[in-house]
């Protein structure tokens, strides 16, 4: 598959959900000592998230600590509690539109704009008969890398 428009760079995030966030917190900026950069908020998401930051820099990870809005209602940010992993990706569109074309089923709503602010879409968990190549139960979120991230990543692939 040497074909493929696309690179993924790196780890951008990993979201972390429980039915209240309070815990999350305690263990991920209290103890662990993580920053926290900004909150999000999203109905149609179902999401309440705290977004925290570990390392500096191009190379900084986000970790994202989520709860429901509402516990009953989907999507469930809190199941399973490792909700899903971002990757760093440095042609958004060309990805989407390839992975696609192989087979790759995404979840609705397309490329948009993140809780970060990044343009993102959404590899789903599963296959279908359509679109028969999923996450293999895992939610993997395609994060348009910032150019400073493709620069860096790129220097040190050179180096």
């Amino acid at each position: 598959m040497s074909d493929r428009p696309f690179s993924v760079l790196g780890l951008q995030q990993i979201a972390v959900g429980a039915v209240d966030k309070a815990p999350l917190q305690k263990i991920w900026v209290d103890m662990l000592g993580l920053t926290k950069i900004g909150d999000f908020r999203s109905e149609k998401e179902n999401v309440d998230e705290d977004i925290t930051v570990a390392g500096r820099g191009p190379f900084k990870v986000e970790v994202d600590l989520m709860q429901p809005i509402d516990p009953e209602k989907r999507p469930k940010v809190h199941e399973p509690a490792l909700n899903h992993v971002g990757l760093w990706i440095d042609d958004l569109p060309a990805a989407v539109t390839w992975l696609e074309e192989h087979g790759v089923r995404f979840t609705p709503g397309g490329i948009r704009a993140g809780a970060a602010g990044h343009d993102v879409c959404f590899i789903h968990p599963k296959g279908n008969d359509e679109s028969p190549i999923g996450g293999a139960g895992v939610l993997i979120e395609l994060v348009q890398a910032p150019i400073d991230v493709i620069e860096a990543f790129r220097a040190i692939a050179a180096a």
